[in-house]
């Protein structure tokens, strides 16, 4: 009987622990993510945005997996959804 409650008594840190790596880190984290991906979901033509690299572009057409971008100088590109960081408000 005394084994099962050693057992016990050296899991339960383990245990806090993991649940206090899950509330603090990893259930934050996904709770970003899920907002992130809705956002890029709902991005359309028209929409302004910032590049992971920082710049302000204005979405053309949306692809599957990219978005045909237009610059301020007026040129064209490419960008691939997950470059995405966020829509530009003004």
């Amino acid at each position: 009987m005394q084994e099962s409650g050693n057992l016990l008594g050296s899991l339960l840190p383990l245990v806090v622990l993991f649940g206090i790596f899950y509330f603090l880190i990893i259930r934050p984290q996904q709770k970003t993510q899920k907002e992130h991906n809705a956002m890029l979901e709902a991005l359309a033509k028209g929409d302004k945005i910032v590049t992971s690299g920082g710049l302000i572009v204005e979405i053309t057409k949306v692809e599957d997996a990219f978005f045909v971008i237009t610059h301020v100088d007026g040129t064209q590109s490419r960008l691939v959804k997950s470059f995405v960081a966020s829509k530009w408000e003004e």
